[in-house]
């Protein structure tokens, strides 16, 4: 049988004025519906190559050569009309700093409006509806008193889910997550993995976790690519990656990472690189998506009230 073709195909290289080489032979592919984690530490190029693939390096000066094939078109060879209709329809992107990322003087249910307007058309009904549904899809409260608050009457957790509704409310085929985790705590944490896991499962959409936490990563991705000083070094199946790592840095990620392993249904802090050795199934607690991996499924957490 024919295998399916990718939802989305990368070859990838980007040069800064000043900085050539900022991603080097980036290639990887992510099959509809499906999550791939990328790992990398700070600086590595990770929000960079998130901007690549909707084509805003512009912006910054930057440069990108290769292939970006989404649905089978080549992004590098569309107009910038064109791609603005892609950004927000097709793809959809959170950002690490939810409460920089929103307009802090336009209320929240405004906000979803505009991005529902920007790519649909229809009556008041239908947009307050689109925008009704968004907010519930991330639990978050959809009365008209929470629609008309600013982001400054939110939480960091609150105005996270926030983006991430503007972000799904076209229901795109691809959510590229950047960092969606990093200013919040360990508990609301958690709850954004946990969203974004259930989103992938109830609306199909693809998605490209970026982060640098391995951890959070193997909780919810089915892939993995690690990222090291502009190259992926390594990329596979998460468990195959975990269990096995081939490249020097992926190893010493898994050896550093302070996971948490299950023995007897009871959670305790595995001792640096315990991880790597005398692994059972026994030693694993099910990921979001069913996977076995370590780590964030262990915080048993209380959801966040509204």
């Amino acid at each position: 049988m024919p295998t399916e073709a990718p939802l989305l195909d990368v070859e990838l290289n980007v040069d800064y004025p000043g900085n050539q080489g900022t991603l080097r032979g980036i290639s990887f592919t992510i099959q509809s519906g499906q999550l791939l984690g990328l790992v990398g530490e700070s600086g590595s190029g990770k929000s960079t190559l998130a901007l690549a693939l909707l084509r805003l390096l512009g912006s910054k000066g930057g440069r990108s050569t290769g292939h970006i094939v989404f649905r089978g078109r080549n992004l590098m060879n569309v107009t910038e009309p064109e791609m603005r209709q892609i950004r927000g329809r097709e793809i959809g992107l959170v950002m690490q700093s939810p409460l920089a990322s929103l307009n802090p003087v336009l209320q929240i249910g405004k906000q979803l409006a505009e991005a529902w307007r920007a790519h649909a058309e229809g009556s008041s009904e239908e947009q307050s509806h689109a925008v009704v549904r968004a907010l519930e899809g991330v639990e978050l409260p959809s009365d008209r008193e929470f629609r008309r608050r600013y982001p400054s009457q939110i939480s960091v957790g609150q105005a996270q889910r926030v983006l991430i509704a503007m972000a799904t409310i076209h229901r795109p085929a691809l959510l590229i997550a950047d960092e969606p985790t990093s200013a919040l705590d360990a508990v609301t944490q958690h709850v954004i993995l946990q969203m974004i896991a259930d989103l992938n499962r109830v609306m199909g959409s693809a998605v490209l976790y970026i982060s640098h936490d391995l951890q959070s990563v193997a909780s919810i991705c089915e892939r993995v690519a690690i990222l090291h000083r502009g190259e992926i070094v390594e990329c596979g199946n998460t468990e195959d990656v975990l269990i096995s790592p081939q490249h020097p840095y992926t190893r010493q990620l898994v050896e550093c990472a302070r996971w948490l392993r299950v023995n007897e249904g009871s959670a305790r802090r595995a001792q640096p690189g315990a991880v790597a050795r005398d692994r059972s199934e026994e030693d694993y607690i099910p990921s979001p998506l069913g996977h076995w991996t370590w780590g964030i499924k262990s915080l048993s957490a209380p959801p966040i009230e509204p």
